[in-house]
């Protein structure tokens, strides 16, 4: 399933899905018992409903008095992230038994790819019978999975337990209604985005999937800006960040030893806020944004702890130095209420039987703490060398820009990225400014036959024509095998000859041979006697100057 701009298959993407579960995690961490009605509230709305609940009518987003008209036995329990996540942490460590290297999106909800933990399993049907039997067995909770390709297609199919087969994931998503995308969003600011440019297009007559996908995206990007090119590609059924733990930048990390020992979660924060504040701080030197950020810990006994939580798209700098030392708190609280445990990824810390704080004293004290970004892509696509770090004028270069593409259009500003390739025009990827959508090829594939470093400082924007000669000057031509006449002695461009004092070479390449869009070339790379150099290539019996090295 190719994707809208031109982008590599989706992958076939697993999600984990935990119904209702912040009201679920406040029930059991209140004693409330299921079958009575209960909802998480701030000070204003409803945030989550469980299933009683539902049923006599509440939902989500109810003002208080309303809810409380409608079941006036209803049960409201207070927003915690802390605890949510804290109480999410054992089942992240029963998926992570079958399927390892998983991601946590929110709590509630776990992301990672199913292609090979399928293989292994025998078929995807096979896996998600043996995470939904680990998860029942270990937790006692009810979660549900789906398959599909793509993450916002897997989203809504683990809410309806169900297995998309490869392929029909972009028609599955085109009957849907456009509010389905708000599932997806894992800030409460992308959901006010999505709420909000939901009502728009209900307004506007784009009620399903599908009418938002036949729009061409250039118009989506002008019209509705970064949150609707966001919407856009994922009904798409592309995957704006697909569930991977290659690591992108293994030096942006910070880390501490804990000397003394933290015994306590609030202490081991304390420690994580500065580690945050060191690896943003790097980010924003690099301007750059990460698309996961991995935690990692080692108790006194040595028993090494890590998990990965995916960040939020469009967030500047991909999180503020808060934002993950929360993360890191709610991760530190799963690990260190876990007692008895064992294996990778799992802590072995227990409060004292008098303590019941989740900032109490553990049983086995952390001793080192580590924070690294992962999946690193530049800042809004800025070039830190064009406008600098982060401040007031980056940021009014990023409206002007928008401002432009708004009034020119999306391809009117154009940013180069590096993709795989073997010639040095494959290997540039040109993209509509501030689009974050994934290059055609990685560049970190083997692509055999490509040309060797040092890579051409300039590549010219058509290829210009020259002839090649060799000492006796006649020309130097490419055989059926790619084999060249004789040395290369001289070359003639725009009617001036020139001298080549050394080459390299020849590289042969042949791409697609057996199509008529085939390419079969030579090339060169040469030294003019003024000092400059060249690369050379020949094809179809003519040479061209590609580009020239510094």
């Amino acid at each position: 399933m190719a994707s809208a701009q031109g982008g590599e298959m989706a992958t076939r993407t697993l999600v984990l899905w935990a119904p209702d579960w912040p009201v679920v995690a406040a029930m059991s961490a209140a004693d409330v018992p299921a079958h009575l009605p209960a909802a998480v509230a701030d000070a204003h709305r409803v945030t989550a409903v469980s299933a009683p609940a539902r049923a006599l009518g509440v939902r989500r987003g109810m003002r208080l008095r309303a809810a409380r008209g409608l079941c006036p036995d209803l049960a409201f329990l207070p927003v915690d992230d802390p605890r949510d996540a804290r109480l999410f942490e054992p089942i992240a460590q029963a998926v992570e038994t079958v399927v390892a290297g998983l991601e946590i999106a929110r709590p509630g909800l776990l992301i990672l790819p199913a292609d090979g933990a399928a293989r292994f399993y025998g078929s995807e049907q096979a896996l998600a019978e043996r995470l939904l039997a680990t998860v029942t067995e270990q937790t006692g909770h009810e979660v549900q999975v789906g398959i599909a390709d793509g993450l916002l297609a897997a989203v809504l199919a683990a809410r309806e337990q169900r297995l998309v087969p490869p392929g029909e994931s972009r028609a599955d998503l085109a009957g849907r209604p456009l509010a389905d995308v708000v599932h997806i969003a894992t800030s409460p600011e992308r959901v006010s985005q999505m709420q909000d440019l939901v009502d728009l297009w209900d307004r506007l007559g784009l009620r399903r999937m599908g009418d938002l996908a036949h729009l061409a995206y250039t118009d989506v990007e002008a019209r509705f800006g970064e949150p609707g090119a966001w919407a856009h590609r994922l009904v798409h059924g592309e995957d704006l960040r697909p569930p991977a733990r290659r690591r992108i930048d293994a030096d942006v990390a910070s880390e501490c030893v804990l000397d003394p020992p933290a015994y306590r979660i609030d202490i081991a924060a304390f420690a994580a806020r500065r580690l945050a504040e060191d690896l943003y701080a790097m980010l924003v030197e690099r301007n750059a944004s990460c698309g996961r950020i991995a935690i990692s810990a080692r108790t006194e006994s040595g028993r090494e702890l890590t998990r990965t939580w995916r960040t939020d798209d469009g967030a500047l700098g991909g999180l503020t130095a808060a934002r993950m030392t929360d993360r890191v708190r709610w991760q530190l609280e799963g690990w260190m209420s876990q007692a008895g445990r064992a294996g990778a990824g799992e802590a072995q810390a227990q409060p004292p039987p008098d303590q019941e704080d989740p900032n109490a004293e553990q049983g086995e004290p952390l001793v080192w703490l580590g924070l690294a970004a992962q999946d690193l892509v530049p800042a809004g696509t800025h070039q830190g060398g064009l406008w600098g770090a982060d401040s007031g004028s980056s940021l009014r270069a990023h409206r002007a820009l928008e401002r432009v593409q708004g009034l020119l259009g999306v391809e009117a500003v154009f940013s180069a990225r590096l993709q795989g390739g073997r010639g040095v025009r494959d290997q540039v990827h040109l993209t509509p400014w501030d689009d974050a959508a994934p290059v055609d090829r990685s560049p970190d594939a083997p692509w055999p036959g490509r040309l060797p470093e040092p890579f051409p400082s300039s590549v010219l924007g058509q290829p210009e024509a020259v002839e090649v000669l060799d000492d006796a000057r006649r020309p130097v031509v490419v055989d059926r095998r790619l084999q060249v006449s004789g040395a290369p002695h001289m070359v003639v461009r725009a009617g001036a000859g020139q001298g080549i004092t050394s080459w390299a070479g020849p590289w042969p390449l042949s791409q697609r041979w057996w199509r008529p869009d085939g390419h079969r070339a030579v090339y060169v790379q040469a030294i003019i006697d003024d000092g400059s150099a060249w690369l050379l290539s020949c094809s179809q019996g003519q040479w061209f100057v590609e580009a020239s090295y510094d």
